[in-house]
């Protein structure tokens, strides 16, 4: 992890500003970005589901959560996540988080799962992979309206406004 990862969230005073009182299923671990925004859920008296797979290591796996689920691999801890979700919010991350999301993407292409989609667009992180998918709009890989599938805002209540829209029935 780099430096700059490390202290995107509370540079940008990111997760102090998520409103409610759940974040529902969590797929971090106990350390990270989603550490960071599970740690400001349990300080609010937040509901927080931790879904991990058995073959992570037990010093990464959080015990402090409401809740905890353990399945066998990624697969079905991603479908998991998705089955519980009422939306699905991407930070920065890494492969993990991209690989969440793109699957997160393709059910929602093929109609299994309803939630609106968005990421949290910290200091322009995902504008590249914006960029990529306008590429491949633009050669017809992509639809428009797979494309407009993926909400974005570079703050809390921006991406929930978006998000809103979605589910509002405006956005897509």
């Amino acid at each position: 992890r780099t430096r700059r990862g490390k202290s995107l969230p509370r540079r940008n005073g990111i997760f102090g500003s998520f409103d409610g009182n759940s974040l529902g299923n969590f797929g971090g671990s106990s350390c990270g970005m989603m550490k960071l925004l599970a740690d400001t859920m349990l300080a609010r008296n937040g509901k927080v589901i931790g879904v991990f797979t058995k073959s992570l290591p037990e010093k990464l796996i959080r015990h402090d959560l409401t809740e905890s689920i353990i399945t066998e691999n990624l697969a079905e801890r991603k479908s998991e996540m998705l089955k519980h979700a009422d939306a699905i919010v991407a930070l920065p991350g890494s492969i993990g988080t991209f690989d969440e999301l793109f699957d997160a993407l393709a059910q929602k292409k093929l109609g299994a799962i309803r939630c609106p989609i968005g990421v949290l667009n910290v200091d322009g992180f995902f504008d590249p992979l914006f960029e990529l998918l306008k590429k491949s709009m633009d050669v017809g890989f992509t639809s428009e309206r797979a494309f407009s599938m993926l909400k974005s805002g570079r703050t809390p209540g921006e991406l929930l406004e978006n998000m809103n829209k979605t589910v509002n029935g405006k956005g897509e």
